[in-house]
């Protein structure tokens, strides 16, 4: 179901930081008629840790309802309370989404039994497929590829979104199977992945190429390795400017570039520096989204 050029959409907000329903319902329609193949509401890049519950049932929601059914949604489910992990993932199911997207619990610093029993209990309690965010640079923790083995054998839990060491894909792929859904998290090294036995990406540089990021994919999947690989060297100072400081800052200031919402974000993060609107501007300018 999940393959191919996916994004991890931002929560656009207006001045005062409340969300902005409007744009962001007309960036989903967007990023579907600019070609990408699924949608990821309220991950890290959708600030899920600054919404509150209200809001981020609402985020996921309105993806739900406007997307009708065109691409599949993953709803952003992740926390550090399983309880709490548990209620995002039933509201999810109960909206219509048709994945959750659940990252290794942060902070807690749980042990690899933790990680088993903590996704275990939502799989268990949920009947939604479930994908394993595993981003040690956030979360502190790193699943190991016998935990994930462990866990792939429950029937909800159907893939990973990976941001770690290229040759770990290689290993899930080998210790769980082919059919287990790889999907990377990392803007830079998704060719790598795909050839390490990927699927697909959850791309926060979608947001604002949603059709360059789709072609890469088709030209991959349709062997025209010389073409994927140009349009991933055209991308490449683009994911790296928008990295250039804690995303999604940087994201959330190229997309009101485009006009998709104001560059505004919840603290602790704060509005992206002058260098950093300037790298992100040449960048978008390089690549061609601004004239």
């Amino acid at each position: 179901m999940f393959k191919g050029s996916l994004v991890a959409l931002i929560t656009p907000m207006r001045e005062d930081g409340s969300v902005d329903e409007k744009a962001y319902a007309e960036m989903v329609d967007w990023q579907i008629k600019e070609g990408t193949q699924g949608l990821i509401p309220v991950g890290t890049t959708g600030e899920s840790p600054t919404l509150s519950h209200a809001e981020h049932h609402r985020v996921t929601e309105i993806a739900i309802e406007v997307a009708k059914g065109r691409v599949p949604i993953m709803a952003g489910c992740g926390s550090n309370s399983t309880e709490e992990a548990i209620s995002l993932t039933r509201h999810a199911k109960e909206s219509g989404a048709n994945a959750a997207l659940i990252v290794t619990p942060y902070y807690n610093k749980p042990t690899q039994e933790g990680l088993y029993l903590h996704f275990k209990a939502i799989a268990d309690a949920v009947d939604l497929p479930i994908f394993i965010y595993n981003i040690p640079g956030r979360s502190i923790v790193d699943m190991s590829v016998e935990t994930m083995a462990r866990l792939a054998k429950h029937k909800n839990i159907v893939g990973v979104k990976d941001c770690t060491p290229l040759n770990r894909p290689i290993q899930q792929r080998l210790a769980i199977g082919e059919d287990f859904c790889q999907l990377s998290g990392e803007d830079g090294t998704v060719l790598s992945f795909m050839a390490a036995g990927g699927h697909g990406c959850i791309s926060v540089t979608a947001n604002v190429a949603p059709r360059l990021c789709r072609e890469m994919h088709d030209a991959w999947a349709d062997g025209r390795i010389k073409q994927a690989i140009a349009i991933q060297d055209r991308l490449t100072p683009l994911h790296d400017a928008l990295f250039s400081e804690t995303s999604p800052g940087p994201v959330k200031y190229a997309a009101s570039l485009l006009g998709k919402g104001t560059e505004r974000c919840r603290l602790p993060l704060a509005p992206v520096m002058e260098p950093t609107k300037e790298r992100v501007r040449a960048a978008m300018t390089a690549v061609g989204l601004l004239n």
